[in-house]
């Protein structure tokens, strides 16, 4: 039996923790992280258009407003109503082939939304420690054959990676005008970092336009799933393993660390480094059901060929790595759905407290 409480050197009891973006795919999933370690969970998002929706089937007890992170003025006010003492900023528009069609939304969302909930941050007291979650697009990708540092170049191909990497510059920005660790305990007592993580999966994800949803949402209608690109390379990674990654920075951050407050990357090893196409035939062998079709169409839209990350910076100065390989990465991802379908059982409970128990068993820091 986990002993929930005890993660983090129980940095998060009784701690106020505001989430943007709860209503999404990772939001959920660190809602019921943060609920099981005492946490008193607080989320601010748009409302979950999904057919089905994660959050809702995991019937947490967490206080919630549902609302654009782009008004200001509602979200300064909730700010001031909770008092957190943690941010975890979320809330995004995540979809890059979303990004060709709304670039505005995208851009809006992604960086006015992210300033302010910054903004929102810097005017409530309560505020100690901020975790921006952005992405691994959001460097300048060279498609070169290994990870990119925390040090490279922002950049971004398509608007959502653009944003992203804005998100990134703008929390560079805050962290030097506002939230400088030089001037931490002096002028200030709060202190910002972010999260860079590529492709998650895992269950609870019903979003359009994403692999493994797409792939589930076929097979639920006894479909064949339309691949797009099968040579595409991406860092591949359960949900739980970026969220462990950021909950460690908020651990560090809540602890007072000033060395914790950048940017950092969480990925996995190299060995899940592997193509779409390697995906789906993984995701096969969990489920036989799956069906595929490789699309014959040239996409009108760009998207990149390759893209890794190097987790070193965190492995090193965090003791963070990654807890699942990619074999079991996929084997419980498809079983969630494979297991929500065919039995109408949510596995979430039992996926994090395994997950925390391989940790523990691999002597990762934070499960000690």
């Amino acid at each position: 039996m986990v002993n929930f409480e005890s993660l983090f050197e129980g940095v998060y009891k009784d701690k106020k923790v505001l989430l943007t973006g709860h209503t999404g795919f990772k939001g959920p999933w660190l809602a019921l992280w943060l609920e099981k370690m005492g946490a008193k969970v607080y989320g601010f998002s748009l409302k979950n258009e999904d057919e089905i929706n994660h959050l809702s089937l995991l019937n947490l007890g967490i206080e919630e407003k549902i609302n654009d992170i782009r008004n200001a003025d509602v979200l300064e006010k909730y700010f001031q109503e909770v008092q957190p003492d943690i941010v975890f900023h979320l809330a995004a528009q995540a979809l890059v082939r979303k990004s060709y069609d709304d670039p505005v939304e995208t851009f809006s969302t992604n960086v006015m939304g992210t300033l302010n909930i910054f903004e929102a941050c810097r005017k409530t007291s309560s505020v100690k420690a901020i975790i921006n979650v952005t992405t691994d697009k959001c460097y300048e990708n060279k498609e070169w054959e290994w990870g990119y540092r925390e040090n490279e170049p922002m950049g971004g191909y398509d608007p959502y990676s653009a944003s992203k990497g804005c998100s990134e510059l703008l929390t560079s920005s805050y962290r030097n005008s506002y939230f400088n660790p030089k001037d931490f305990g002096n002028k200030h007592e709060v202190l910002l970092a972010s999260g860079r993580a590529g492709n998650v999966i895992g269950g609870g994800d019903w979003a359009v336009d994403r692999l493994i949803p797409d792939i589930i949402k076929a097979t639920a209608k006894n479909e064949a799933v339309l691949i797009r690109n099968p040579l595409a390379t991406r860092p591949w990674q359960h949900v739980l393993e970026p969220l462990s990654g950021y909950l460690t920075l908020g651990w560090k951050l809540l602890k007072k660390e000033v060395s914790a407050a950048e940017g950092w990357n969480f990925g996995p090893d190299n060995n899940s480094n592997l193509q779409v196409g390697d995906i789906v035939k993984l995701s096969h062998e969990y489920w036989n059901n799956i069906q595929i079709e490789i699309s014959k169409n040239t996409d009108e839209h760009h998207e990149a060929n390759l893209l890794m990350l190097d987790c070193s910076k965190a492995n090193k100065k965090l003791k963070w790595k990654a807890v699942w390989g990619i074999d079991k990465t996929i084997d419980k991802t498809i079983s969630w759905y494979k297991e929500y379908y065919e039995n109408n059982k949510i596995l979430s409970h039992n996926d994090l407290e395994e997950y925390i128990s391989d940790a523990k068993a691999a002597n990762i820091l934070w499960a000690i």
